[in-house]
């Protein structure tokens, strides 16, 4: 019954608002009507789907808080080009103050792999010295700044990165920028590991002080946005006013500032610091930094990224960008936590 279920539930996803008769005529396999109907009923009670229309008119669509987690086939998706995809081309204002509010991210079987990986990681520490542990922490600080810059298109490898905030030797052929962005990378690490509770409350202040830094001596504004900017690779076009980027940065703060769980509060940073896109340039670099702060001072293992491809990245940002969807971006989450746990402490 279970896979009926699923492939009823991907049929509505990428055909919806279809009526029952249209879901079993389009599923493809051979079960009765009345069992299709049992289907929807089902998942209509736990909030899978959402109806519109009445009687013989009812049709079915993915409920909104269920497109947010729904597994999305990556490779499939991206079969599409970029102006044929279907997406949400505009900022989907109802996203943070309404819908994620009361959408659980984590599955129950995804919270307790991550528990269980926490748990290692504090029993880890207590057998590191203070030594042992800072060297770890300057070991995946270096692995962050170098692949939090790689995504952004730094060409510097880890080697060099390694050179460069060890001994201060930039690497030959390499432009000033490109050492200046690696520089700032590792300055704001060191600035949250030296100060681990500034983001905690998150307040707009304090994610601006941290944008700072991360642009120091680069020709990026420091200021919240106040004209439109393009991403690459979509048609989804982030807002342009600065008053309402300076409300949805507000209500990503309330949301996070309420939430229970700490995977919870860092993957919301992740995403939607990426998603309002609220500094002409340095978001995303700002996203991986503000979330790495939220694990650390909550004594969470924080997280490198180091594994994890740059495009594969880009292309799970693209989905929630035009879908809302974090079902790709949590798994890359989840992985690059467990590396971490397993990798350096």
């Amino acid at each position: 019954m279970e896979r009926n279920q699923n492939l009823i539930i991907e049929y509505i996803a990428k055909n919806p608002l279809k009526s029952s008769k249209e879901i079993h005529e389009g599923i493809g396999i051979d079960i009765g009507y009345a069992t299709v109907k049992r289907i929807l009923n089902r998942i209509k009670e736990e909030n899978y789907v959402e109806l519109e229309g009445k009687g013989k008119g009812t049709k079915y669509k993915i409920s909104q808080s269920y497109a947010i987690i729904y597994p999305i086939d990556i490779d499939d998706y991206f079969q599409a080009e970029i102006d044929d995809r279907i997406i949400k081309e505009e900022f989907n204002l109802e996203l943070i103050p309404t819908t994620l509010h009361v959408v659980q991210l984590f599955t129950i079987e995804e919270l307790d792999r991550l528990n269980k990986l926490q748990a290692k990681y504090t029993e880890n520490l207590q057998t590191l010295s203070d030594s042992q542990y800072h060297k770890e922490l300057e070991r995946l600080a270096i692995d962050l700044s170098w692949k939090s810059s790689q995504i952004e298109g730094n060409t510097y490898s880890l080697l060099e990165t390694e050179r460069l905030l060890k001994e201060k030797e930039t690497a030959e052929g390499k432009n000033k920028d490109e050492a200046t962005m690696l520089l700032n990378h590792k300055e704001a690490i060191d600035f949250i590991v030296a100060n681990p509770d500034y983001l905690n409350p998150i307040e707009i202040r304090r994610i601006e002080d941290i944008h700072s830094i991360l642009t120091k001596e680069l020709s990026v504004d420091r200021n919240i946005r106040k004209r439109r900017v393009g991403i690459s690779g979509t048609n989804y076009k982030p807002l342009d006013n600065e008053y309402q980027i300076r409300e949805a940065l507000q209500q990503m703060c309330n949301l996070v500032n309420t939430a229970k769980n700490v995977f919870e509060k860092a993957l919301i940073l992740l995403v939607l610091l990426s998603y309002i896109q609220a500094f002409n340039d340095g978001n995303k670099r700002l996203a991986r930094i503000v979330s790495n702060a939220c694990l650390i001072s909550n004594k969470y293992c924080p997280i490198s990224f180091r594994t994890i491809d740059s495009v594969e990245y880009k292309k799970a940002m693209l989905i929630f960008y035009e879908q809302n969807n974090i079902s790709v971006f949590k798994n890359i989450f989840m992985n690059q936590f467990e590396f971490a746990v397993n990798t350096y402490f």
